[in-house]
């Protein structure tokens, strides 16, 4: 067993996961399901990798996320920090023995659930019904899922409100004296010394260790982290935590953000600010990874990313969909069954430890430790003579770079699951291969490398996927030339799967954002008399740091552009 741990740091990165472990049940709860598409029910895929099994006090089995959660005081909504499985509640503060004064005690009313996390609750504590009940309770569940959708569009608020899965007593961490407020924790500043604050770090430590050790043989630590805010230096002192403490086991540290968080400042201070944040969390961050990927785009709506999604950028709910459904794709090849020679009848092919992923990517003559994100969903259909057009429908889910940029020495590793061909039926993996490869052959750039990992497995839609599907998505993510008059988005009740591709690049394409940050250290942070040199000092930057930070940003351009003059202007 090659075990994956994961990590959530920061209110959008538990969006994104909330999303990303609903797939995972989703494809729990089909596996094996005659009822279901047989690309679904045989999925071939080892859910043990990213799962642990245990047992409740009570000695019934579990089977939960090997996860790590970490957010504000209070960001679990109607959810309780020990979950939902083990019957734990926290124990309340007893009255301090020294104090002999009145002792009063505030409570807040707890956050009811919603009509979703009601009727789960509900449906679990269902037996057994006859066939008659079965029959009447078919036709309510109709009605009752229509109501859903149509509270979870409209009133989600916490990640935990559209979450159908079970967490472990340990997977759930809240950090003490910290609510919910994103105004006053908008900077890495904000959050420099939270780690170490209260034994919260050691706490932290203690649940990482607990998934860790159970592990047989843990292959590597995925890290989803919020960097638009102070989580972002929460997560630098925990990774750093981490590397002491697991020397050689692999990071790779997505570090997303959500549209609203690019909203610009209204004032050249709160601008500086926020310039200096970006360069400094990247910097900081990614000295503590093997391979970081950033993702999140300023207007996700309106991208070409989606072209047949109708995305409102105002709802994480939304935006958190997208990309989580990206995270899920490149997970595939880590937990994909190791198969004997490829032929149509098999599942998937093209299976990649985490080591090989982040050494194929970050381990060239170039060191480049930067991937770009690139994603379609739903993927088009394979067919020939069009295939090349297939490559072209990926588009970057990752902010600042080059589109355009044509570089002979990327390396990529692209992951395509439950692709279509003609007649709309699921490509074999081998049909997939054989278009790539012919898409290559007919396109004017090829990448330097690329690792193809194929699955005949769609993105299956759970119920709480929200209505973000243009009307020309049909049911199993075909793109219909005739989508009908009802011009509405669709949703999980229109929509059961989709097939989709995503791609990792190791690309000069990322200069833009490389050097963006690099120009805004230097400029707002390094240079004599720069007019953030007192923000960062509060921060608990020294010159010597920053200077440091600013090289090893310098050494990150110069790796992939050698031609460019990336001098220190410090002096």
């Amino acid at each position: 067993m090659r075990e994956v741990v994961t990590v959530q740091v920061g209110g959008f990165a538990n969006f994104i996961g909330s999303h990303f472990w609903n797939f995972q049940d989703e494809l729990l709860g089909l596996a094996g399901d005659p009822d279901t598409e047989s690309a679904l029910s045989n999925h071939g895929l080892n859910m043990d990798v990213l799962y642990r099994t245990g047992e409740t006090p009570e000695g019934v089995l579990t089977y939960t996320p090997r996860l790590l959660s970490v957010n504000y005081r209070g960001s679990l909504g109607s959810m309780s920090s020990y979950g939902t499985l083990y019957n734990q509640n926290p124990e309340l503060l007893s009255p301090v023995a020294t104090w002999k004064g009145d002792i009063s005690t505030q409570r807040s009313q707890p956050y009811e659930r919603n009509l979703f996390l009601r009727s789960l609750y509900e449906e679990e504590q269902k037996q057994s019904v006859s066939i008659d009940s079965k029959r009447q309770a078919n036709s309510q569940d109709e009605t009752q899922d229509k109501d859903i959708v149509d509270c979870l569009e409209n009133g989600v608020q916490y990640w935990t409100d559209f979450s159908k899965v079970h967490y472990h007593p340990q997977s759930l961490y809240e950090l003490n004296g910290l609510w919910a407020d994103e105004e006053k924790f908008n900077n890495y500043g904000m959050g420099k010394d939270v780690f170490a604050e209260s034994f919260q770090g050691e706490e932290m430590a203690e649940r990482l260790r607990f998934f860790i050790e159970e592990c047989d043989h843990v292959q590597g630590i995925q890290y989803v982290v919020d960097d638009s805010g102070g989580f972002s230096s929460v997560a630098v002192d925990f990774l750093q935590n981490i590397a002491d403490e697991y020397t050689n086991t692999p990071v790779l540290l997505y570090t997303v953000r959500s549209p609203d968080s690019f909203m610009n400042p209204r004032n050249k201070k709160r601008n500086i600010s926020q310039d200096l944040h970006n360069s400094v969390s990247f910097a900081k961050l990614s000295s503590f990874c093997k391979l970081i990927v950033p993702v999140g785009l300023p207007f996700l709506g309106g991208s070409k990313a989606s072209m047949h999604l109708r995305v409102n950028d105002e709802k994480p709910y939304h935006c958190s969909a997208v990309y989580a459904a990206a995270l899920h794709s490149l997970s595939l090849p880590f937990r994909m069954d190791l198969l004997g020679p490829t032929s149509s009848s098999i599942s998937n092919s093209g299976a990649l430890d985490f080591n090989s992923l982040l050494q194929m990517l970050s381990g060239d003559a170039r060191q480049n430790m930067v991937a770009i994100l690139d994603a379609t969903l739903p993927a088009p259909t394979i067919e020939e003579p069009a295939v090349e057009s297939f490559l072209s429908k990926l588009q970057p889910l990752t902010p600042e770079i080059s589109e355009d940029m044509e570089d002979v020495h990327s390396v990529e590793s692209l992951v395509i699951h439950g692709a279509l061909g003609p007649g709309e039926r699921r490509a074999s993996v081998s049909k997939i291969q054989q278009a790539i490869d012919a898409a290559y052959e007919q396109s004017s750039f090829r990448p330097r490398f690329c690792h193809l990992s194929a699955a005949r497995c769609p993105l299956p839609i759970p119920l709480p996927f929200p209505s973000i599907f243009s009307a020309n998505v049909g049911n199993r993510g075909q793109l219909l030339s005739s989508p009908g008059s009802n011009s509405s988005s669709k949703g999980s009740l229109d929509v059961h799967s989709i097939p989709m591709a995503a791609r990792l690049r190791s690309s000069s394409a990322v200069l833009p954002f490389l050097s963006n940050r690099l120009e805004n250290l230097r400029k707002f942070g390094v240079q004599r008399g720069a007019l953030g040199g007192e923000l960062l000092k509060n921060w608990g930057f020294e010159k010597e740091e920053l200077e440091d930070m600013s090289e090893s940003l310098a050494s990150m351009v110069k790796a992939l552009d050698p031609y460019t003059d990336v001098s220190s202007d410090s002096d």
